[in-house]
């Protein structure tokens, strides 16, 4: 045997072991799950790491916004017709309850609704609608006031706050201690959560597509934050020229304070949404315009945007920072596209059976990843 042949030999022997055959595996999404709300009416539990699922059935049907409380015990879920709630626990992954706040011919639909941390009351932003013989009467925007263990609404007080509340403008927290109600619309408005009265305002609003005027509170993403604090994106007016300046924005909610640093100059066009990953060290925010999506890398300790990409757009697009740190980007549809930290590579595509709700797509992570 020459000794050309016995390497060639050698060759296709060692191509043909178990351990050249494998593919090089792929860098892990996440160790926790990604839940979305489903068409077809129920929420989808996705493991992070294989991208296989699960589904959660509903008894309130399709969700229309899933919010996770602060606490990650529960999920709140709106339906889609906008008055029925409910109560899912996540652990076990089981109803607990189901209510709404429509009673007889009026109607009540949330525009914004919030929990507070200790799962006893729910304020909800609404425009009541009393259905007459011959027409509707919409009334005018107020709080109301739900208690979760008797069913009833307890108080209702005006909305005060310019302009008037949308799904798409307003957006509400309660501080740690359950004592403040933060509004976020046209600016960052704080309440006094037994009251409602105002005790002060920040001149910080979220950034808007000017083109719809609206933001979406659903996709707004501060779950990578520490209990009691906020960062977001916000846009800001400068006092001498008055330009509109896109800053990040970080809220402590229990000591009352700000923080921010300037990106530069709001974008004119196109909409923006915000994502920070779980080490608190990298941020990223998407910019969306009709066929045109760009995607910020953002250095949180250096305060600067260092980098920007295009990336593949949709009809819609949001995105989500995996509990590693890898990115998510979603909608419309039923995939998720999992892309590398920095969006140079795309990782895999994960398909689901049904498409996904707007504004329900939440993580909760593995427990080595616990909100500390």
């Amino acid at each position: 045997m020459t000794r050309g042949l016995t390497l060639l030999l050698a060759a296709l022997a060692l191509s043909a072991s178990p351990l050249a055959a494998q593919p090089r595996p792929l860098p892990a999404s996440g160790t926790g799950t990604i839940y979305v709300g489903s068409y077809s009416g129920h929420i989808t539990a996705v493991d992070e790491a294989s991208g296989t699922f699960s589904k959660i059935p509903l008894k309130t049907g399709p969700p229309f916004v899933v919010r996770l409380s602060p606490d990650r015990s529960r999920f709140y879920v709106q339906s889609a017709n906008q008055e029925r709630f409910e109560i899912v626990d996540v652990r076990t992954r089981q109803t607990l309850d189901t209510f709404t706040l429509s009673s007889g011919q009026r109607h009540i639909r949330a525009l914004a609704f919030e929990v507070d941390p200790a799962h006893r009351t729910m304020i909800v932003v609404a425009k009541p609608a009393t259905k007459l013989i011959d027409r509707w009467e919409i009334g005018d925007p107020e709080f109301l006031v739900y208690d979760l263990a008797e069913h009833r609404i307890t108080r209702e007080v005006p909305w005060t706050i310019d302009p008037e509340p949308t799904h798409f403008s307003a957006a509400l927290r309660f501080s740690p201690d359950g004592r403040l109600l933060y509004v976020f619309g046209s600016e960052v408005t704080i309440l006094n959560a037994a009251t409602l009265a105002e005790e002060d305002t920040w001149d910080l609003s979220m950034p808007a597509d000017p083109s719809l005027g609206r933001f979406d509170p659903g996709p707004w993403d501060d779950s990578s934050d520490p209990q009691g604090t906020v960062t977001s994106l916000f846009v800001m007016r400068d006092a001498v020229q008055g330009r509109k300046i896109a800053v990040v924005g970080r809220i402590d909610l229990a000591k009352k304070t700000v923080e921010t640093f300037p990106l530069g100059p709001a974008p004119e066009t196109g909409g923006l949404s915000f994502t920070m990953s779980p080490d608190g060290t990298r941020a990223n925010v998407l910019r969306g315009e009709i066929g045109r999506h760009e995607l910020w890398m953002i250095d949180m300790a250096a305060r600067a945007v260092t980098r920007r990409v295009e990336v593949p757009t949709r009809t819609r697009m949001q995105m989500r920072t995996s509990s590693t740190g890898l990115l998510y980007l979603y909608e419309a549809g039923r995939t998720i596209e999992v892309y590398s930290a920095d969006a140079a590579t795309r990782l895999r595509t994960i398909e689901l059976d049904s498409d996904m709700m707007y504004a329900t797509f939440v993580i909760v992570p593995g427990a080595s990843a616990a909100r500390k």
